[in-house]
């Protein structure tokens, strides 16, 4: 198998439209100290919180908002139960990746009848502010998809949350929107969920990658990226390929103990600007070593930027037929070497930097090394 970009489907009619992100929901161990961690390091305000201030009372969620990205911060009350029980088996994870969509019973109905499992039957919830239909499926590991409705709505976040507006507040660091969120699972089982994209929510492949294109010395992956029919919902999955030492996915099961999302990539416009705002703020990064932009420019051709702060930050560079981008990669944000985030600025390219796997991979490996898991 060679990296292509896969042929397109004749889809006559999206029988599952999403409008984007509408929100990815973290199940963690204190919200409320996560949630100064994500406004402090990575510029995200206070929108919204539900908790036993607000009748809800078996957890504390905080709602952070920058742009179009929302993140919701969730932890347990009481050691029983599925939050407190997700967060002793996975640390702190992505729970819920939530569709923003127009008819949330449809896409329900759509999806189930095409063999998802069911995870929440929809359901409306109502509040002085209006009304939001939810409903949502099981995926990967304990990973689902909510669907959400909220034509009818006009509140703050979902009916149950209230303004969350403390004293302490930060400049936001210039992140949009979610470009798109990596899975990994386990051995020989990324082709199964591909065709759960393709068949049950009718997503098509946009580009695979093999374990040739993929490799290192040590470890190798496999990757293939899902994208919806309007295209502003991507999902690559990766699995674990055949090599001589333990890959960063085999790593990622082992602590996670299962598939889930490894990473959710974030898009700027001005990566130079917001990279510097995160490392300022104590965000580390993954860096690749100096002689990667020895012969960089050789490899993609001329760019916009001056080469040396991307050198001086460790932004990484790559080019398809429509252009290039412009990436990089934190290290994991909680104990274990799980999640992480990445920050991407594209000038045209609609592809995922694959000139760049070998430099990245080897990076993760040196972290992996230090470990004492490769």
């Amino acid at each position: 198998m060679e990296t292509m970009t896969a042929t397109k489907k004749n889809i006559t009619k999206d029988f599952l439209p999403i409008n984007g992100t509408d929100y990815i929901e973290f199940y963690v161990g204190n919200s409320r100290q996560a949630a100064h961690y994500y406004q402090s390091a990575f510029g995200f305000q206070p929108l919204a919180y539900a908790g036993p201030e607000t009748g809800v009372r078996d957890r504390a969620s905080y709602v952070l908002r920058q742009n179009k990205i929302r993140f919701v911060l969730t932890s347990p009350l009481q050691p029983e139960g599925n939050i407190s029980a997700h967060i002793l088996k996975h640390g702190d994870g992505v729970k819920v990746l939530a569709l923003w969509v127009d008819d949330a019973e449809k896409a329900f109905d759509e999806t189930v009848k095409r063999g998802a499992k069911p995870y929440l039957k929809p359901q409306s919830e109502k509040d002085d502010f209006g009304e939001v239909k939810r409903s949502g499926i099981c995926l990967y590991g304990d990973t689902v998809h909510i669907f959400v409705e909220r034509k009818n709505y006009d509140g703050i976040f979902l009916p149950g949350y209230k303004t969350w507006t403390p004293h302490f507040k930060t400049k936001n660091t210039g992140l949009l929107h979610v470009d798109h969120c990596v899975a990994n699972v386990g051995w020989n089982e990324m082709n199964q969920w591909v065709n759960f994209y393709e068949e049950v929510m009718g997503f098509r492949n946009l580009i695979s990658f093999d374990d040739k294109t993929i490799t290192t010395e040590y470890s190798a992956l496999m990757s293939k990226v899902m994208s919806n029919g309007n295209g502003r919902i991507k999902f690559p999955i990766n699995e674990p390929a055949e090599g001589k030492k333990k890959s960063q996915i085999e790593e990622y099961l082992d602590y996670y103990r299962s598939q889930g999302i490894q990473h959710v990539a974030m898009a700027t416009n001005n990566i130079i600007e917001t990279v510097t705002n995160l490392q300022d703020r104590g965000v580390e990064f993954l860096k690749v070593p100096a002689t990667y932009y020895d012969h960089v420019l050789e490899r993609v051709g001329k760019i916009e930027e001056d080469l040396a702060p991307l050198r001086k930050l460790g932004i990484l560079i790559d080019r398809d037929d429509e252009g290039y981008l412009l990436q990089i990669f934190t290290k994991p944000v909680q104990v274990r070497p799980t999640l992480f985030f990445e920050i991407i600025e594209r000038k045209g390219a609609q592809s995922f930097g694959a000139g760049n796997f070998k430099a990245l991979f080897e990076a993760i490996e040196r972290e992996q090394a230090l470990r004492g898991n490769l």
